[in-house]
């Protein structure tokens, strides 16, 4: 396709190349033979439709509204990304169409054991559904948490793990840079989990959930573990942004909710609870040396990134829902 159009660049994705000619730049996101084209202006993207017609013979399914299994809406609000006939698929694959929903995707205080209950005579059953569920997790940072914690069960799943799972799948039947870790949360191995939300204005851009790879010995450690990644993932994004011609200005705010693990950041003369830690995890303190970073303090009630490290009750899982921007089918389209 390079050789079709003079002056494409590989930018930072495998799976985007760019273009820019006096000001005026395009955009192509490549997955296998699918494309999705945006520019700064219209003759742009006809000018490349035209040369990759020439070479290949392509088929023009016109303004992007279904892209790998996502749809696309756009309103007056803005643009919106939704997995509605996935989610549809996955209910009625597993038999729930007529099932009452939950309110959260899993229980508050929710213990799996990798020993107990009845070994599943089909395996292949729930490490499918958590398959779909990860790439449901695309649209979906509500379900960061529930999926990592599933994900711990494929070698040799069973019965508790699949009814965990089904339960995930009646909570979304039922609707129509934040940085957190949740310390030695894991039962099997006492490691941590981080987690980041990464806002651009309004709009939550970034989300991911993760076991840490190390034990850690305080929540300041499992905190100052997370913000790390975050603090990677921040500059991942600020550079697709640059890609983008979108100005992020500096320095850029990750929010915390622990004071020990900020003032770790800020002190490299914290020694003694920190000298066993490995010299990469303090990439968020060279970040916040060049002004790339400020971190600021927010109170665990309003942590955003709460919502992807553990399973919460009901008013709090909805109160930091509300911040992820999710948004109801129906009230997009003026329902009630």
């Amino acid at each position: 396709m390079k050789n079709s159009i003079r002056n494409l660049r590989q930018a930072i994705q495998s799976a985007k190349l760019d273009r820019e000619i006096n000001s005026e730049f395009i955009v192509i996101l490549i997955y296998v033979d699918d494309m999705v084209l945006t520019a700064t202006n219209q003759q742009q993207i006809d000018d490349v439709k035209a040369a990759l017609d020439r070479a290949f013979t392509i088929k023009d399914l016109g303004s992007l509204k279904y892209f790998l299994g996502i749809e696309v809406m756009r309103t007056s609000s803005g643009t919106f990304l939704s997995q509605r006939k996935y989610i549809k698929d996955i209910v009625k694959s597993v038999g729930l169409e007529d099932t009452k929903g939950t309110s959260t995707p899993l229980p508050t205080g929710l213990k799996l054991s990798t020993e107990t209950g009845t070994v599943l005579p089909e395996p292949d059953t729930y490490r499918r559904l958590v398959g779909k569920l990860l790439y449901l997790g695309i649209t979906r940072p509500d379900l960061s948490y529930s999926v990592q914690h599933l994900s711990q069960f494929l070698s040799n799943p069973r019965e508790p793990h699949l009814h965990a799972a089904l339960h995930v799948v009646k909570f979304f039947s039922l609707l129509n840079a934040y940085s957190d870790a949740d310390w030695s949360t894991c039962p099997f191995s006492s490691r941590s989990l981080s987690a980041y939300c990464v806002y651009l204005g309004d709009n939550l851009v970034s989300w991911k959930t993760k076991k840490q790879k190390t034990v850690s010995k305080s929540s300041a450690e499992a905190e100052y573990r997370s913000m790390s990644s975050t603090a990677s993932e921040l500059v991942w994004v600020e550079g697709l942004m640059e890609d983008l011609k979108v100005n992020v200005p500096k320095p850029v705010l990750m929010y915390c909710d622990n004071r020990s693990a900020e003032y770790i950041a800020h002190n490299p003369a914290f020694h003694e609870r920190t000298k066993h830690i490995k010299r990469d995890y303090h990439y968020v303190r060279e970040k916040v040396e060049e002004g790339f970073l400020e971190t600021v303090h927010v109170p665990s009630s309003m942590q955003t990134a709460d919502l992807l490290t553990k399973a919460l009750p009901i008013q709090q899982h909805h109160l930091l829902t509300s911040k992820l921007g999710l948004v109801s089918k129906v009230h997009l389209e003026g329902g009630v």
